[in-house]
C-alpha cells in the first residue's frame, strides 16, 4: 500500500513526462492573463470579446449583504438569456477585479457558485457574455466586516 507521499511523487513524475513529450493538455494551462490582470470591470469583459455591458434582468447575482468574513464570500451567477457563452464574476474594488470565469454552452445551465477573496466592501458584478458579444450584467454591494485580502 502506497503512502500519500510516494502516491504524490508518482503523480508528478507522470504529469512531468506528459509534459515532456507534449501530450499533457495545452488547455489545462491556457487562462486569459489580460482579463484576470484586469483592474476594471470593463477591461476584464473587453478581454472576453464582450461590448460595453448593460444592466439585464435576465441576469441574477447571488452574494451576502454583509460578509463576516472577506477571505471567502460566496457568491453565484445566473442568466437566462439564450446563447450565453461566459459567465464572469467580478469584484470592483479587488487589486484584479475577475474573480472566476466559466464557460457556458446550451448544454449547460448558466448557473454557477463559487467563492472569492474582499479585500473591502464592493460592488460584485455577474456578467453573461452572449455567443454574438454582448455583454449583460447583475451588480450588488458586498459589505465586508473583515478583509480578507490581507486588509
Amino acid at each position: 500500500m502506497q503512502n500519500r507521499r510516494e502516491t504524490l511523487k508518482q503523480s508528478l513524475a507522470v504529469a512531468g513526462l506528459l509534459g515532456a513529450t507534449g501530450l499533457f493538455p495545452q488547455f489545462a494551462w491556457a487562462f486569459n492573463k489580460s482579463a484576470f490582470e484586469a483592474k476594471s470591470i470593463a477591461d476584464a469583459v473587453k478581454a472576453y470579446g464582450g461590448a460595453a455591458p448593460a444592466e439585464s434582468k435576465d441576469v441574477t447575482l447571488t452574494a451576502p449583504d454583509i460578509a463576516e468574513n472577506g477571505a471567502v464570500v460566496p457568491m453565484g451567477a445566473a442568466a437566462t438569456l439564450p446563447g450565453v457563452k461566459h459567465l464572469l464574476v467580478l469584484v470592483e474594488k479587488n487589486p484584479n477585479a475577475l474573480v472566476a470565469k466559466f464557460d457556458v454552452t446550451d448544454a449547460i445551465e448558466a448557473n454557477v457558485s463559487t467563492r472569492a477573496k474582499m479585500g473591502q466592501t464592493s460592488d460584485v458584478y455577474a456578467v453573461a457574455i452572449t455567443n454574438d458579444g454582448k455583454a449583460f450584467y447583475a451588480k450588488k454591494e458586498v459589505k465586508v466586516t473583515l478583509g480578507g485580502c490581507g486588509g
